[in-house]
């Protein structure tokens, strides 16, 4: 086959999979709702044959990339000749069209994952569900395919390319947008799931939704164990690359990022409640479709341009109309289905005190909605004022950040009770003495921390003090189960304990850092010193260095503490070729206690340059604690307790908790 008609191939291969998509959204929930067992065994082929197709016109795009073939427009805008090899891959993905191809790709990805993992489930549940989300990657192709196209030819062909965004020639663009993909669509298949019961008409409806829900518990865990892990990239990239020094910043763009993550965060809690009590089943449903809606409407808030951030570079506000129209029918669609067919928990949920696990939990819910909600009231205000002629508005950090403290201060104080507390019914009693001894301690070292702080008392205190009764918690959970006869840590619980013991960490990290930082912004001339505390850094110069498709201002900064050399850290100025921008590469010497920070800003003359140098107290364990997270999100999606199989049973009441997970259950 001739390669220089593989673009028209690629295309054919989309128009193919929105034909095979477009049978898989209407066959098998037909087939569902009328029983015809044909029809259902349609979705599984169709979810196989569609990710073949998209991964074609993922290879094509691909190939097109490193063979420089300017002859397509997407390329030509994204990519040049001096583009190292290495970046070609990842600016498949640096623009609107490409990352639209690169989100079908791994909702076909998930989509096929569910076909081939849970072939255990009744064809009706499994139809329902490959045929939601077949309706989903119908409207992702259709807005790819109609508006938004990567084969879109240019006649004649250019002669060269435009060049990837300067920013985005990093490794973060290798790794922070797929991963960051991953837990936005990955909450696609507890959407599906949640519609599915809704669309369930069988008299055992009302309690399969329960059982559904342990099915889904893994697919929602490694959702938003990946997502967590986006985020997190996305903050270390930003703070490297961009040379402000920062971990997070409430762009509107992070926002949307973090507001799904919230409401996973809820979902995760509630379908375990769900699951092992049968309570809050309307709720958890709820959850499902706002996760997976949030996700849609951070989509629509990167793409559409209707937000300003640092993430502009995939702004298109010519498509935001027909993402707004997609974003309209998924929602509303949902929530009017959610008005008609919610369960009724009145009558299936076990009772249960305000002091119970059940309790803690709906709080957990309410904090983690209500940052959620407030994060979205600051994000859209500003768009809603302008639309409605109320004048330019900004929320910025104060906001958010005084909101979500607020918030959270409860959420963490109530966290180490959780798990020590009994369903159902406590004495509020028991899980504080256990508890006592280590509030104590943790108060204690708290007021150490306060008067030992340089800086910042206050914030030093709580990160230090919130850290350890968080820490501490969870280790007497994990003693109180060791210690009880025949106790164990299951995988969800381990994976629990590991969730919470990155809070602390993240803790440590977020407010340490807040309190103790340091920062200077200074002309120097070679030979010039700053002092910041114990630190000193001396200016030695800037020296002009050839990069592969870029030229760039090299300084030297040798690091001396007491005296005593550290290391030598080399910040950059990056002028690139195709396009004369600039980006700055700041010289970072990380570490477990504290990262030393140093960027260049501009040339001031006679070799003078502003510099500005940062001292970051334990910066690292903010993504240390977000990689513990996500590590106990996946280790709690292996718990093989979801997918064994259910047991047969006797008329009767349908049980909420499967009986191996009862004996855990009460043992805990």
């Amino acid at each position: 086959m001739p390669l220089h008609i593989l673009p028209e191939l690629g295309q054919i291969a989309l128009i193919l999979a929105l034909l095979i998509v477009g049978l898989q959204s209407t066959l098998p929930l037909l087939g569902a709702h009328r029983g015809i067992d044909a029809w259902m065994a349609v979705a599984r082929p169709a979810v196989f044959a569609q990710l073949a197709l998209v991964a074609l016109a993922y290879a094509i795009l691909t190939h097109a990339f490193l063979a420089q073939d300017f002859s397509l427009r997407y390329v030509v805008a994204n990519s040049n000749s001096l583009l190292p090899v290495g970046y070609r891959y990842s600016a498949v993905w640096g623009a609107h069209e490409g990352s639209l191809l690169l989100w079908s790709l791994i909702l076909a990805v998930w989509s096929a994952a569910v076909a081939a993992f849970s072939r255990h489930l009744p064809a009706p549940v499994m139809a329902r569900v490959l045929g939601v989300m077949g309706m989903v990657s119908l409207g992702f192709l259709a807005f790819m395919i109609f508006t938004s196209n990567p084969f879109e030819r240019v006649l004649p062909a250019a002669v060269e390319g435009r060049d990837l965004n300067p920013l985005l020639q990093d490794f973060g663009l290798i790794v922070h947008p797929p991963m960051l993909y991953m837990g936005y669509v990955g909450f696609a298949v507890p959407f599906a799931f949640a519609i599915a019961a809704l669309l369930d008409r069988s008299p055992s409806s009302a309690d399969s939704v329960a059982v559904w829900l342990r099915w889904t518990r893994p697919w929602t865990n490694v959702a938003w164990g990946c997502l967590t892990l986006g985020i997190a990239l996305g903050s270390w990239w930003a703070y490297y690359e961009l040379g402000w020094g920062g971990w997070w910043f409430w762009d509107p763009v992070e926002n949307a990022s973090f507001m799904p993550w919230l409401a996973g965060a809820a979902l995760l809690h509630s379908q375990a409640t769900t699951e092992k009590r049968g309570s809050f089943r309307s709720w958890t449903l709820l959850l499902a479709i706002a996760a997976f809606s949030l996700s849609l409407l951070g989509t629509f808030l990167v793409r559409s341009g209707v937000l300003t951030s640092v993430h502009s570079f995939a702004a298109d506000p010519s498509r935001g109309v027909f993402i707004l129209i997609f974003l309209g029918l998924v929602v509303g669609g949902s929530l009017l289905l959610y008005a008609l067919r919610a369960p009724d928990d009145t009558h299936t949920a076990k009772p249960f005190t305000g002091a119970s696990r059940e309790t803690l939990l709906l709080l957990n819910n309410l904090l983690l909605t209500a940052a959620c909600a407030m994060v979205l009231l600051g994000t859209l205000y500003p768009l809603l004022a302008d639309a409605l002629d109320l004048g330019k508005i900004s929320v910025g950090p104060p906001y958010f950040s005084l909101l979500f403290i607020i918030l959270m201060t409860p959420l963490v104080l109530l966290l180490p009770l959780g798990p020590l507390t009994r369903w159902q019914r406590e004495e509020p009693s028991r899980p504080l003495r256990m508890l006592a001894p280590w509030a104590a301690l943790a108060l204690i070292a708290g007021a150490i921390a306060y008067f030992q702080a340089p800086q910042g008392p206050w914030k030093t205190a709580a990160g230090v003090a919130g850290a350890l009764w968080v820490a501490f918690g969870t280790l007497r959970f994990v003693w109180q189960r060791l210690r009880s006869q025949g106790g164990r840590l299951t995988a969800e619980m381990t994976g629990m304990v590991l969730a919470h013991m990155g809070i602390a960490v993240f803790l440590v990290g977020a407010l340490l850092i807040e309190a103790q930082q340091q920062m200077r912004e200074i002309a120097m001339q070679p030979g010039q010193t700053l002092t910041l505390g114990r630190d000193s850094f001396r200016f030695d110069g800037v020296e002009r260095l050839q990069g592969p498709n870029y030229i760039a201002s090299r300084g030297t900064v040798e690091v001396f503490r007491d005296d005593r050399r550290v290391t030598t850290l080399h910040p950059e100025k990056r002028e690139y070729m195709s396009g004369g921008q600039v980006m700055t590469e700041a010289g970072i010497r990380p570490g477990i206690t504290r990262d030393l920070f140093v960027a260049l800003g501009e040339p001031l003359g006679n070799g003078a340059w502003a510099v500005r140098v940062h001292i970051k107290p334990f910066v690292r364990w903010v993504w240390i604690g977000a990689l513990l997270m996500a590590l106990g999100g996946f280790v709690t999606a292996c718990d093989k307790r979801f997918r064994a199989k259910r047991r047969e049973r006797a008329p009767g009441p349908t049980p909420t908790t499967p009986a191996p997970a009862a004996a855990l259950e009460a043992a805990a």
